[in-house]
């Protein structure tokens, strides 16, 4: 048994760890579900096309990039990372967000423009989703640290 794994297998100690760990994954698949369903409804609504602004991964990183930074300000704000918190940073954050955006499409698009000689355009897609993603995200901690007061005893 490797030592990561090496704990107290008398009792109960086992089950607990098991359904902490089954649980996690539940809230992950939860809001991974979610997120591809939202994922994929921004992806017919904005097919990307050959020589064009891939608008539907634009718009699906920007908005987990936002609400990534919101959650994990928000919740970081208001207490330990354990019970309902951690739930929903595994729900909201791991699935729904890790779900939702994507960075293999968005990969795959700016090489594809690459190779239909789109070569400005790849370049402002890449550059834009990259600085937009991160202005985002800080705006949304900065969101989060508006709207939520510092928990006391938190630093």
């Amino acid at each position: 048994m490797s030592e990561s794994y090496s704990f107290d297998i008398e009792g109960e100690g086992v089950r607990v760890v098991e359904k902490e760990i089954l649980a996690a994954i539940g809230w992950v698949f939860v809001g991974g579900v979610a997120g591809t369903a939202v994922r994929w409804l921004a992806e017919e609504m904005w097919p990307a096309n050959d020589g064009q602004w891939p608008w539907g991964t634009f718009a699906v990183n920007l908005v987990g990039a936002f609400v990534l930074g919101a959650l994990l300000e928000g919740l970081a704000r208001l207490g330990r990372d354990v019970g309902w918190r951690r739930r929903v940073r595994l729900a909201v954050g791991s699935g729904f967000c890790g779900a939702l955006t994507t960075y293999s499409a968005f990969a795959l698009e700016i090489d594809l423009l690459g190779r239909g000689e789109h070569y400005g355009l790849a370049i402002a897609y890449a550059v834009v989703s990259v600085a937009a993603g991160v202005l985002l995200a800080l705006s949304g901690m900065r969101a989060a640290r508006r709207l939520l007061p510092l928990r006391s005893g938190r630093a």
